[in-house]
């Protein structure tokens, strides 16, 4: 691909054409990150929540940069002056720009998957872990970008955000198509979908899961964090999907079924005894669940292996999005005994000792009282439930007496530590978390050391208790002021286990 070739499909306000030589050039890649413009590279520079890619033009022309592609008129104006030779594009809209120069420089891939997005405050991860499994049990090649890891055509990859930029995302889907992907799974955050990092991607079936409080350091208001979540299903911003799957239980779902609807999509709605796609009755069971499906398919009873019944509901999600996809409903409920929790998401730890413990990402108050409340329904003869959970730094600070509250009146006893303080005190974040945990009444301690709270939560524990781990779920770090270091809640407990004398069961 040339420049005149890659310009042609960028929508832009100004031009500058370079020299002959340059614009027959071809193009070896599509930055946005200056560390990564290597000869030939064209650089999108464009601004953002953090920093302006526009300061970083002059790095990256020295490290080679073929053209350049710019949001700011005034950085535009001063290339003209003093890099006259250098190809150089002004956009109004950077992000746009840089989804469009990746399409076409990774040849479309989004023409050649067909796009399932997934969004909500809690339980995408795990929806869309059920989705692509589905989709692979019915022989379906897949693409799964989400918060725990990426999957290329089977390959799993580390996940670097929960939804990347839009030159990342157009890369693994053309890694995907190359190597026979038909499917792309992908969680949408609504940083995401506020930023515009999926812009161009027409997205098929699109899920919505719930919405609850989080992220308010970046949306300010509930209002502004549903608004975004609203992009992916009402066709202003994005393609409205052709399926819309909604969570009937939230209290938002007829607003955003009549925006949904309003834009042409078909919407189907799932839920527990509500809904079209319903589960009718279930039995929770210690190996998972007994659930009867009734939806305009079909009907059946299957067993589930995952817990609880937010699983439920996350699977309920998954079923109906991968019903949308094509797969018949005899072969989805066939593939439902066959699925597997997701890592992180109730994920148990056993070394032989005489009581339960349950690593959890649930990092919100709903998501809390969710966890505490599957964990009450597995206890019995008077055993407790024991939570351990912290609330992350620099984040939205209105919730952390929520999750004291939420740890509180579920758990029997509460050990409130770190999570990721990044660059607050950790002591500071508790003081905000205990006076909400104090009035619930509930014994508690606070110990700001993640790794000696998980070992004084285990101490604490008699058979048949179950001790819940939570925040941090799959991540294997812990972001500190000064320094990350490795951290794996399920990896900590085992070594903590083993201390207090419990042997190695896996």
């Amino acid at each position: 691909m040339k420049w005149n070739d890659l310009i042609a499909e960028v929508a832009s306000v100004g031009s500058a054409g370079g020299t002959g030589a340059e614009q027959a050039a071809p193009i070896t890649g599509i930055e946005y990150d200056s560390r990564r413009v290597r000869s030939g590279a064209v650089f999108v520079a464009m601004r953002g929540g953090t920093t302006d890619g526009n300061r970083y033009i002059e790095k990256a022309i020295a490290s080679g940069a073929l053209g350049i592609i710019t949001d700011s008129a005034p950085t535009f104006d001063h290339l003209l002056v003093y890099n006259a030779g250098l190809p150089a594009l002004e956009v109004e809209h950077g992000r746009r720009a840089l989804a469009q120069a990746a399409s076409a420089f990774f040849d479309h891939p989004e023409s050649k998957l067909a796009a399932t997005g997934i969004t909500g405050t809690n339980g995408k991860t795990t929806t869309a872990f059920l989705t692509e499994s589905l989709l692979n049990h019915a022989a379906r090649k897949t693409v799964l970008v989400g918060t725990i890891e990426y999957h290329v055509a089977g390959e799993v990859r580390p996940s670097l955000h929960t939804t990347p930029e839009s030159r990342d995302l157009y890369e693994l889907m053309a890694e995907g198509a190359t190597r026979g992907a038909t499917e792309l799974i992908t969680e949408v955050s609504s940083h995401a979908l506020d930023q515009g990092r999926a812009i161009g991607v027409a997205f098929d079936v699109a899920v919505f899961t719930n919405l609850t409080r989080d992220h308010l350091d970046y949306h300010q208001t509930m209002e502004k964090y549903f608004a975004a979540k609203h992009l992916l299903f009402d066709g202003t911003r994005y393609p409205a999907p052709r399926v819309a799957v909604l969570n009937v239980h939230d209290p938002r779902v007829e607003e955003l079924a009549k925006a949904a609807s309003k834009a042409g999509a078909e919407v189907r709605m799932y839920g527990i005894n509500k809904g079209e796609w319903r589960a009718a009755d279930y039995k929770l069971t210690p190996a998972g669940a007994t659930i009867d499906l009734e939806t305009p398919a079909g009907k059946a009873t299957v067993q589930s292996h995952l817990a609880g019944e937010v699983n439920i509901l996350n699977l309920l999600a998954a079923f109906t999005a991968a019903h949308a996809r094509g797969v018949a409903f005899d072969a989805l409920t066939a593939s439902i005994p066959q699925l597997h929790p997701v890592p992180g998401r109730f994920q148990p730890v056993n070394a032989g000792q005489p009581f339960s413990v349950i690593v959890d990402y649930a990092h919100t108050d709903d998501a809390l009282r969710n966890l505490i409340a599957l964990a009450r329904k597995s206890v019995s003869n008077g055993a407790r439930v024991i939570t351990l959970f912290g609330c992350g730094g620099d984040r939205d600070r209105t919730k952390r007496p929520k999750m004291g509250q939420a740890a509180g009146e579920g758990s029997d006893f509460v050990v409130a530590t770190s999570d990721n303080p990044r660059s607050e005190d950790p002591l500071a974040i508790l003081t905000e978390v205990e006076p909400a945990l104090k009035a619930t009444g509930t014994r508690y301690i606070i110990e700001p050391d993640r790794t000696a709270a998980i070992h004084l939560a285990l101490k604490s524990a008699e058979a048949g208790d179950v001790v819940l781990l939570a925040g941090k779920g799959h991540e294997k770090e812990q972001i500190l002021a000064d320094r990350t270091i490795p951290f794996d809640d399920s990896e900590v407990a085992r070594a903590a286990l083993a201390k207090l004398g419990y042997g190695g069961e896996q």
